[in-house]
């Protein structure tokens, strides 16, 4: 919830000092697995490479179905800032093209 919506909806402001280590791995995912119980959304993070069999999960989130659909709604809210600054994003089925392959060549 934003600062914005807490004070209209008249709560305190609550501020949490967040540390980013400089030495935190960032992981790269292109798949997810979203799976849940009563009690918990789990979202298992993995990538999968052109040609490869196979796949394995690099991360797991486990949210509560609440913080969950927090999260839903503070993507979306950041990915229509993204698409006002950058343009609209274009899934494959909506006509998105493959940029043409990098790298070496024989």
């Amino acid at each position: 919830m934003s600062d914005d919506q807490s004070q209209r909806q008249g709560q305190p402001t609550h501020h949490v000092n967040i540390e980013l280590p400089a030495e935190l791995e960032a992981i790269y995912a292109n798949f997810a697995v979203i799976t849940h119980t009563p009690s918990e959304v789990l979202v298992h993070f993995a990538r999968i490479l052109p040609g490869a069999p196979r796949s394995r999960v690099h991360a797991r989130v486990v949210l509560t179905p609440m913080n969950a659909k927090l999260l839903h709604r503070a993507l979306g809210q950041n990915l229509e800032k993204f698409e006002a600054q950058h343009g609209e994003i274009k899934l494959a089925s909506e006509g998105f093209q493959e940029p043409p392959a990098l790298g070496f060549k024989r």
